[in-house]
């Protein structure tokens, strides 16, 4: 067995051990360890939330003085502790929404999103970018100043161009590739913090 296989399956084990969903959970957590971005009390969204294993971590964390809203196309089994909209990022009345269940702006944006893959890289890394730039959108209006997010993103071509977009909305923007990930994907995390509201104009 290849190393690589063999660390996938050690997450999805740990996974089904210690009750997460998905093996995803773990690249949360590792995020979380290295950036801190998750607190006690925090009021936290996640983009493209199934099967809800990033809820899971999110909920925790925040404890039973934060809140947690999710929103994805799928329906997802419900999560103690979170509020789950079945839906489209791009639907314009979601902002509304998720600032009225967390009860105020989110200290923290989760995104997730990922396309369903056809194989094609670069029509795969196009598709991803599109996503995360939606996500992008929604948290520029649900996210509070100062605030922090966590984009998944795939290597490719639009990287930078995106990379440099997310620059204009936060103070910081890392690159970061949890150990759960596999080696060989390419999908990385951009970890972001010290959020800027944009004037939007129109």
């Amino acid at each position: 067995m290849r190393l690589a296989d063999a660390r996938r399956d050690q997450y999805r084990r740990l996974a089904k051990d210690q009750g997460f969903r998905a093996r995803s959970a773990y690249k949360l957590l590792q995020i979380n360890n290295s950036y801190h971005i998750l607190r006690k009390g925090g009021k936290v969204v996640d983009l493209g939330c199934a099967p809800g294993g990033w809820l899971q971590v999110a909920t925790k964390e925040v404890g039973g003085n934060g809140r947690v809203a999710g929103i994805d196309l799928k329906e997802v089994e419900p999560v103690a502790g979170a509020t789950v909209i079945q839906g489209s990022i791009e639907d314009p009345n979601v902002a509304g929404k998720m600032i009225e269940i967390l009860g105020g702006k989110a200290d923290v944006i989760l995104s997730d999103i990922a396309p369903n893959v056809s194989g094609v890289w670069d029509v795969d890394h196009a598709r991803q970018i599109s996503l995360t730039e939606n996500a992008l959108f929604l948290a520029q209006k649900v996210l509070r100043e100062g605030g922090s997010a966590v984009f998944k993103v795939f290597e490719g071509d639009m990287l930078n161009d995106f990379r440099a977009e997310l620059k204009k909305s936060f103070g910081k923007v890392l690159l970061s590739k949890p150990t759960a990930s596999r080696q060989e994907s390419s999908e990385l995390y951009m970890v972001c913090s010290g959020f800027k509201p944009q004037q939007i104009s129109g």
